[in-house]
């Protein structure tokens, strides 16, 4: 792996700690982290049930935080690092918040609002693009997601 994989994954792994955080709270396994000049600035997880909020996502709470801690809705020189691929909301989120780089762990050929069903994040039609890594640390994150549905179904 070369040096800014490795950085991505210790990245990712901030993220992904989130997203066991989420699981043990009965959440979807998702997870978020924000860095910005090296620095974490945000990081969550999905909340919805939690909260009884649709769009209590973890990159909607991590881009609310992140904008927080410096104090402008324009994260343009920010990294989001996202354990799944992020829906269409968030991918919203995402190009509005001026975000330039995503990576996320597993995508999702069902829902993915990035790249694999809907293409958000490189749409000709918004006023602003953003690049994407996919797949950084994908077993671990796809196992989460697949282990907690698995439980689910289980206990039904």
């Amino acid at each position: 792996m070369n040096e800014e994989l490795d950085i991505h994954a210790i990245r990712m792994r901030v993220a992904l700690r989130q997203a066991q955080m989420a699981a043990a709270a009965g959440e979807v396994p998702v997870g978020a982290a924000i860095f910005k000049d090296g620095h974490l600035i945000a990081q969550a997880h999905n909340q919805t049930e939690t909260l009884k909020d649709p769009t209590a996502h973890a990159e909607m709470i991590a881009i609310t935080q992140a904008a927080a801690a410096i104090g402008d809705w324009r994260l343009d020189s920010a990294t989001l690092y996202v354990t799944k691929e992020p829906c269409v909301m968030c991918a919203g989120a995402i190009v509005l918040a001026r975000i330039p780089l995503v990576i996320w762990g597993m995508s999702d050929p069902l829902r993915g609002g990035a790249a694999s069903r809907f293409q958000i994040l490189q749409s000709d039609t918004l006023n602003h693009r953003t690049d994407f890594i996919a797949g950084v640390l994908e077993q671990p994150c796809a196992a989460l997601v697949k282990d907690f549905f698995k439980a689910r179904r289980e206990n039904v």
